[in-house]
């Protein structure tokens, strides 16, 4: 331990060396034998700084002068841990004042008050020198087992502070680092790299919210990608998008963002340019994938196509319109056959006639049968066996086709459709739950569906109505929804589960995902989003994330479902870490209610995914 002592008599100063020297020294005779033997009941040796424990002891005849010590060993990173003050210390200044100025100088020192005089109370000195659980008093005479007692208590207490604090900052160092790379993948793309989806809707966010004037949005889209993925397998899919991600990054103009939206989809934020450059920006961009790929000695390829929308001429709409409409200007360039650029205008969207026509098309769709529900597998992880499925809504339109859920969905959550659409899937599914009898079934439901008056009454009814135990039903809903009515949220979920429905909240970690909103809301699962899971396999802080999810929802008691798995290292990493479900390609893709029931409820046969 290292020990201050302050005070302005030689004679005590001696006391306090003997005191400190241990028993077992010489004790000849000097002057400060009757002084030591009123204060500590014993006669002082010669000096000595070697401390009972192993440690030093200071000695300060003024209180500037213990002061300066004081600092001086702060410097040199070796503080004292405990100080003993004499309360009068004539002619400088008094025990008062070095106390605070010692704790301007040390926070962390214990401070022990030496006198046998009444001139400042406790609270006095605590009053100036704060921290009034490192202040203690002793008063004249005492003990000198009181005084080595005190100073051995202290320094331990100094110690065990230290540690604690050590510990402490190394926690919040590690979190603060653990927070970064979370953001930093929640952000990016695993495997390029690059920008992901959200961070480029939020940048797109706040260059609309600058007002920025000279501002386009392009998406881009790998021709013939399938083909590379059929041909030469996910590996080489993997590289043809990295190849073209970098070769992306490398033509576009410096400042520009280039993201990765997904798949073998590109999203590209340009500024300070005209349109007519706009333009030739982005055939600049589809010519680095004219050529050929070569990839693991096999030549590919594939081309790009591109959407452009020049967001000056759309000044009142927001992030995710524009982004739809470079999506529709993209699907236009694939339409017209693929490496060209095709410019968003009304003629393409008329942005309310195709919003009528696919809510027409989906009013048509529900009283013409072009709607189905396909279920995709969720399996337990210990054992690989089908828990449960996740319903999944298709259209295949007699006008259009198959039309993707990502077309027709944002629209029916704004339309009076989503309502009527979402009774059809609640009934539909609950009565395709009765061929699969202790595994449960996860239903998505919009906003406007969970925040229904009714929404428990009536998905209740449905059920005894189908004969379905409220367990085997998973409700699904995003956090954003969870968030948007937070209370009638909690009270929605809490009806729920009292019913004996299961809830789960989807896509977590992305976005806003906090945990507060798990520690607030009483749900069974959390969904991981498949952007953490895509390169966790060999990404360790993408592992980290998983992990403390995991870790974090099997302390609440909650199950945790791992969605977007497509391989095999993928799935042995996950059940490693305490992923309680997993979902994805590997375990099988959506399929229709015959499908499953003739390959068999619990069986599952995994499929080689595609990235395209």
């Amino acid at each position: 331990m290292t020990i201050l002592v302050i005070d302005d008599e030689s004679s005590v100063r001696d006391a306090y060396r003997l005191l400190f020297s241990g028993p077992e020294a010489a004790r000849p005779v000097s002057q400060a034998d009757a002084l030591a033997e009123e204060l500590f009941g014993a006669t002082p040796a010669y000096p000595r700084t070697a401390a009972p424990t192993g440690g030093e002891v200071s000695f300060a005849a003024q209180g500037l002068e213990g002061v300066e010590l004081a600092a001086r060993a702060l410097q040199e990173g070796n503080p004292f841990k405990v100080a003993f003050v004499d309360v009068r210390m004539p002619p400088g200044i008094d025990g008062k004042e070095t106390a605070r100025r010692l704790r301007a100088i040390d926070p962390d020192l214990n401070i022990v008050i030496v006198s046998a005089w009444s001139d400042h109370s406790v609270t006095d000195i605590a009053a100036v020198a704060g921290q009034a659980d490192k202040i203690f008093y002793i008063c004249k005479p005492f003990e000198p087992d009181e005084v080595r007692q005190m100073a051995r208590a202290l320094s331990e207490r100094w110690d065990n502070d230290t540690r604690q604090l050590t510990f402490l900052r190394a926690k919040i160092a590690e979190l603060a680092a653990s927070e970064a790379r979370a953001q930093h993948i929640a952000n990016h793309d695993f495997l390029t790299g690059a920008a992901n989806r959200m961070a480029f809707q939020n940048a797109l966010i706040e260059r609309l919210d600058a007002g920025t004037s000279d501002l386009f949005v392009a998406f881009l889209d790998l021709d013939h990608f399938k083909h590379v993925n059929d041909t030469f397998g996910h590996d080489a899919g993997d590289e043809v998008i990295r190849m073209a991600c970098a070769a992306f990054v490398a033509r576009a103009p410096e400042g520009t963002m280039v993201a990765r939206l997904g798949g073998d989809e590109f999203g590209v934020l340009l500024t300070g340019m005209d349109r007519d450059s706009a333009l030739a920006t982005c055939h600049g961009l589809l010519e680095t994938c004219s050529g050929d790929f070569s990839v693991f000695g096999n030549s590919v390829f594939v081309g790009a196509s591109c959407g452009l929308v020049d967001c000056s001429c759309h000044p009142n709409c927001d992030a995710a319109d524009l982004m739809r409409f470079a999506d529709l200007a993209l699907f236009a360039a694939k339409q017209d056959g693929g490496q060209t650029v095709r410019v968003f205008d009304k003629q393409l969207d008329a942005s309310q006639q195709f919003r009528q026509r696919i809510e027409a098309g989906l009013f048509y769709a529900l009283a013409s049968e072009e709607l189905s529900i396909h279920y995709q597998p969720i399996v337990a992880s210990d054992t690989l066996e089908v828990a449960g499925y996740e319903a999944l809504l298709r259209w295949n339109s007699r006008d259009y086709g198959t039309v993707p859920p990502g077309v027709f969905m944002p629209i029916a959550e704004e339309s009076p459709v989503t309502l009527l659409l979402g009774d059809w899937v609640v009934e539909q599914v609950l009565r395709d739950a009765r061929g699969w009898p202790g595994k449960f079934t996860a239903i998505n439901f919009s906003p406007r569906q969970f925040q229904r008056q009714d929404f428990v009454a009536r998905l209740a009814a449905e059920a005894r109505q189908n004969g379905i135990v409220p367990a085997q039903i998973q409700i699904e809903v995003t956090e954003s929804t969870l968030r948007s009515h937070a209370r009638q949220s909690r009270k929605i979920v809490d009806e729920l589960r009292a019913q004996g429905f299961r809830v789960a909240i989807d896509d977590f970690g992305t976005g806003a995902s906090s945990i507060a909103n798990l520690k607030d809301l009483s749900v069974d699962a959390i969904k991981i989003d498949r952007s953490f899971i895509d390169g966790m396999d060999s990404d360790r802080p993408s592992a980290a994330i998983v992990t403390a999810l995991s870790h974090l929802a099997s302390g609440l008691g909650l199950e945790v479902v791992a969605e977007g798995v497509e391989r095999i290292s993928q799935r042995d990493v996950l059940r490693q870490l305490g992923c309680s479900h997993l979902q994805g390609f590997l375990f099988g893709r959506g399929q229709t209610l015959e499908r499953v029931l003739s390959s068999g409820a619990a069986e599952v046969e995994p499929v080689r995914s595609v990235a395209g």
